[in-house]
């Protein structure tokens, strides 16, 4: 897996800029909150015309700029971009954007949480290396699919991993789209297999209204993250989900349009929560 960026530090020079161009900063602003809200990415794609024409593949999904050979060399040398960090998939214009506007918003969006379970157990039986190249193949398997399932990744801690849906990027099924990423998690691991996982696995998928966007320290350090009461339901779920199951939220059910027929109903107990929340548990069919 590629080594991941410094985080963005706010500089004075940032601060100036957002002084000097306050006008153009405002419309920037509006045109990225159209961009996550909506399925409109030409919203705030610019200069795809003229990428399409710079070799060559793989590209950003959104503006089509090279990432690789001449024409990625060309991109990030007079255009700054590369990848992104929150999705390989596309370039990183729009996250410094909002990383340098300090910006963010309340949206609808689904939030997925997967992680090893008992992974207290599985560190005590290895040696730290073992457990070192279990985790980073967990990473790679799981990222893999909430990167090509359009999820904006958050950062990658312990055991767990974190895919955001939102409607800009992930499109009108977004909901949909988590619960596909999420039955596709437990097949990567091993969830489908007669011999069973390679790695146990559970997932919690919530959806509801979340802050979306940079949250920054005293020091000026930036990050993009999701805030919430419904992100917290979203990370409770995961941590109720036994191996090799997905719960799902009643919201995230309607939202997707599920067929919960076939589905198992379960109330659950929430930390910080008065009172029970009802929910769908899914599992995935073996081979």
């Amino acid at each position: 897996m590629a080594k991941a960026p410094p985080p963005y530090r706010y500089s004075e020079r940032d601060e100036k800029m957002t002084q000097e161009l306050s006008v153009k900063d405002k419309k920037l602003k509006a045109r990225i909150e159209k961009s996550l809200k909506t399925v409109d990415l030409a919203a705030f794609v610019t200069g795809r015309p003229i990428f399409k024409l710079l070799p060559s593949d793989p590209r950003c999904v959104n503006c089509m700029a090279p990432f690789e050979g001449a024409g990625g060399s060309i991109v990030r040398n007079f255009f700054n971009k590369r990848r992104s960090t929150l999705n390989p998939m596309v370039c990183n214009t729009c996250e410094d954007l909002v990383k340098r506007l300090r910006y963010g918003t309340e949206l609808e969006m689904s939030m997925l949480f997967a992680d090893i379970r008992g992974s207290t157990p599985l560190a005590e039986s290895m040696t730290p290396t073992e457990f070192k190249d279990l985790i980073d193949r967990f990473y790679n398997e799981t990222t893999h699919v909430l990167v090509h399932s359009r999820a904006l990744l958050d950062k990658l801690g312990g055991d767990e991993v974190r895919g955001y849906y939102v409607p800009g990027f992930a499109g009108k099924h977004f909901a949909r789209r988590s619960v596909e990423a999420a039955q596709n998690l437990l097949r990567v691991t091993g969830h489908a297999d007669r011999q069973g996982p390679w790695v146990p696995v559970g997932v919690g998928i919530n959806t509801g209204t979340a802050y979306y966007g940079a949250v920054s320290s005293a020091d000026g350090l930036v990050e993009l993250t999701a805030l919430g009461d419904a992100v917290n339901v979203a990370a409770r779920l995961g941590t109720k989900a036994a191996a090799g199951e997905i719960v799902i939220s009643e919201s995230t059910a309607l939202e997707a349009g599920m067929d919960t027929s076939n589905l198992e109903r379960r109330s659950l107990e929430l930390k910080g929560k008065s009172e029970p929340m009802d929910v769908w548990v899914m599992r995935v069919m073996q081979n």
